[in-house]
């Protein structure tokens, strides 16, 4: 693997669910074979292990850290793997960060500190020590509708200066807060929203953290590959394509859905943990419907 400082994860990476088994347990062979469809069939660069859509609230340290290992172990000499470890706990993230580093993974996604909102000062004091602690590139995630605090542009500006940290996972829909944050830094930008890729890209983004992506991976490669040659109309036209899928998947909580759909093509995945529900069977019919309308049939 070759490292590009514009695009230090590639262009496209999927939050991988994590598998359980029938009675809830750890499906480390599910993991490592999900792993590999996502790279070998959905044409990933990288994979986020241990994010939201991993169930990371859920799991316990030791879980994550093995995951991690299986999934290194399966596709990391391919493609790069991204561990989540973002908590409302600095220590408590600076022990995971650890876990993650001894587990082989390439980088690291970094989650505001949710619950507490604390003020920018705690945010920025947050991301500095965690990259102080670590050894690997981080990636920042700002989604402050479910954090409850959002990055500031100004507080990008700061720990932008820092060396480990490299990139954003933007799940704020503000492209203009964006766009001043790719003008006055060197952050890559990823689109943390599926829909939203498109828009992101027009101003200066280099790639997606997907969820849909676990099933249309192809498309949404192909939508970027489109837009960065010049090709617009192809861009989108995908984008108008996948559009029934990259919201579809979020009727309900993306997770729940992205099982249903793995589910029923025969590919690891499992049930989810409670407080999560599997999807009804009215659920799992619109997202057949959707699956169609995108060209993904299940």
């Amino acid at each position: 693997m070759t490292y590009d400082a514009h695009r230090p994860f590639g262009r496209l990476i999927t939050a991988m669910v994590t598998p359980f088994r029938q009675d809830g347990s750890l499906d480390v062979d599910g993991a490592a074979k999900l792993a590999a469809y996502l790279v070998d069939e959905q044409r990933n660069d990288a994979l986020v292990i241990n994010g939201t859509a991993g169930e990371s609230p859920t799991t316990t340290d030791a879980e994550k850290e093995t995951l991690v290992r299986a999934v290194v172990e399966a596709v990391g000499d391919r493609v790069q793997v991204l561990a989540g470890v973002g908590t409302f706990d600095t220590h408590h993230t600076i022990e995971l960060a650890h876990g993650a580093q001894r587990a082989g993974a390439h980088g690291l996604l970094l989650v505001t500190p949710y619950y507490s909102r604390p003020p920018q000062a705690g945010v920025e004091r947050h991301f500095l020590a965690v990259a102080q602690a670590s050894e690997l590139p981080i990636m920042l995630y700002d989604i402050p509708h479910r954090t409850g605090t959002a990055i500031a542009t100004d507080t990008f500006r700061r720990v932008a200066e820092h060396e480990r940290i490299v990139a954003v996972k933007d799940a704020k829909g503000d492209l203009t807060a964006a766009s001043w944050v790719m003008r006055d830094t060197g952050l890559a930008f990823y689109s943390g929203d599926d829909a939203n890729t498109l828009p992101l890209l027009s101003v200066g983004a280099v790639g997606v953290v997907g969820t849909s992506t676990h099933l249309i991976g192809p498309g949404t490669k192909e939508m970027i590959e489109a837009y960065e040659r010049g090709d617009v109309a192809t861009a989108l036209r995908l984008h108008r394509q996948l559009l029934p899928l990259f919201t579809g998947i979020f009727r309900t909580a993306g997770t729940i859905l992205t099982k249903a759909a793995l589910n029923t093509r025969g590919l690891p995945a499992g049930p989810v943990r409670a407080p999560l529900v599997d999807a009804t069977e009215a659920e799992l019919a619109q997202l057949r419907a959707d699956c169609a309308a995108a060209g993904a049939a299940l």
